[in-house]
């Protein structure tokens, strides 16, 4: 059951929460199939692009893609709706792992009934869960599948459980017909890495309406490259919170990674308690976009210390990043050993901001952080340093409509962010090296 914690109004932070045993050592790296590695003749299994370009192949048109548009209401228009086309999607192919001992496969024509192997799939994301065992990849393939299921399965450091979409953003999680909790696909197992989703929430039916697109309670767990939109657009802003990715300390998890992740038009308009990125343990959060988010775009709180938040992109959001600690589960000191390096802050409210109990091993460097009402605020006394204060020249920007947050070359944030913690490559698989000078933001130029 996931226990909601009611925070501190004024600080206006939803809460979270989570579950799983905490179990410690590192999380294996994923690696790139190359493209050789591809079948001469490809199947809904095949690990592919965004563009449909085989794992490896990176030479597909970077063009963003804008799906049919969809009317929603954004912060700061508490009236009439407008109609937005959801977020723009890179065209990189979908990050895939080490093989393992056991793989069993999803697909739309398949069947729970079935053995769950390549030539006899499951139907459902939730009857693949109940198989899964320590060193498993579950291959879902393209297609729609209801959400609303939990992974209480923990992998081990040598032997790691991978959730796979084949194809980047082409398994899509939706709400079911009658929708018996508010989590689109809750992870409470730790060792567990979650790739290349699309959880869209924008058609709910009928029960409870989802507040929360991909909650993690688990350690060592990797959430990336997945796609997470239209979260708990239309719920009754309480202080029961929610958010589009969450990672949480509330049953010990510690050291998530939520990486690569695009997040947009979460919460109802005005809410001050429902966040895009919500982490309230250790761990990164790095080239990430997130915008019309409710809240904040980027959210600390809880237990959350020894974060590195770099390389993110965030815009037209109530806050584009909070750093702060509150309402503790297991600790009092607040959030300290914060990192924030190289994101593009743009078109907030409030730009980076702490609030609750901070530390003072904070660190604030070479952001980009303009047009945000209240552009700093930090405590104890903290400073900024090599910030970028100019327009971050995006291909295409509009607070409502469409978003193209790539940087154009003569951005002000090129060659500006740091080397110092920053993620071996970008969003979309573009390597981040001296030889090109470090981006800041999710975007290499």
């Amino acid at each position: 059951m996931i226990k909601l914690t009611t925070i501190a109004s004024d600080l206006r932070i939803n809460a979270l929460l989570c579950s799983s045993a905490a179990v410690l050592l590192a999380a294996t790296a994923s690696v790139v199939v190359p493209a050789t590695a591809a079948a001469a003749t490809p199947d809904a299994f095949d690990v592919r692009g965004y563009n449909g370009e085989a794992a490896g192949d990176v030479s597909a048109t970077e063009a963003e893609v804008a799906p049919a548009s969809t009317t929603l209401s954004r912060r700061g228009a508490r009236s009439a709706p407008v109609t937005v086309a959801p977020a723009p999607a890179p065209s990189a192919p979908v990050s895939v792992t080490p093989a393992t001992s056991y793989n069993y496969y999803v697909s739309p024509n398949g069947n729970d009934s079935a053995a769950g192997t390549k030539a006899a799939p499951f139907r459902t994301l939730a009857r693949a869960v109940k198989a899964v065992r320590p060193n498993s990849t579950v291959w879902v393939a393209p297609g729609t599948y209801s959400g609303g299921f939990r992974n209480t399965v923990s992998g081990t450091s040598g032997g790691r459980i991978y959730f796979v979409s084949t194809t980047k953003w082409g398994a899509k999680i939706v709400p079911p017909a009658n929708s018996s909790g508010d989590v689109a696909f809750d992870n409470r197992g730790s060792y567990v890495d979650i790739i290349g989703f699309q959880v869209d929430g924008s058609n709910s039916q009928s029960g409870t309406k989802w507040r929360y697109g991909i909650y993690n309670g688990g350690s060592y767990d990797s959430i990336r490259e997945n796609y997470v939109h239209h979260i708990a657009k239309n719920i009754p802003c309480t202080s029961g919170g929610g958010s589009a990715i969450g990672a949480d300390s509330y049953y010990k998890g510690v050291k998530a990674e939520i990486i690569s992740n695009v997040v947009h038009d979460i919460g109802p308009a005005g809410c001050h308690f429902v966040q895009g990125i919500y982490m309230s343990t250790s761990g990164v959060i790095k080239n990430n976009v997130a915008y019309r988010v409710a809240e904040a775009a980027i959210h600390l709180w809880h237990d959350a210390r020894d974060v590195i938040i770099t390389n993110n992109t965030v815009t037209s959001s109530g806050t584009g990043i909070i750093v702060g600690g509150g309402d503790f589960y297991f600790t009092t000191g607040g959030a300290n050993n914060v990192h924030v390096y190289s994101n593009i802050v743009y078109d907030n409210k409030y730009g980076i901001s702490e609030q609750g109990r901070t530390g003072t091993s904070n660190t604030y460097r070479n952001n980009l952080v303009y047009q945000n009402t209240y552009p700093w605020t930090l405590k104890n006394g903290l400073k900024h340093y090599n910030t970028i204060a100019a327009v971050p020249g995006f291909t295409a920007y509009s607070r409502t409509g469409t978003q193209n947050l790539k940087i154009t070359p003569g951005s002000a944030a090129v060659g500006r962010g740091t080397s110092t913690y920053a993620h071996p490559t970008d969003i979309v698989g573009r390597p981040r090296n001296s030889s090109t000078g470090f981006d800041i933001g999710a975007y290499q130029h």
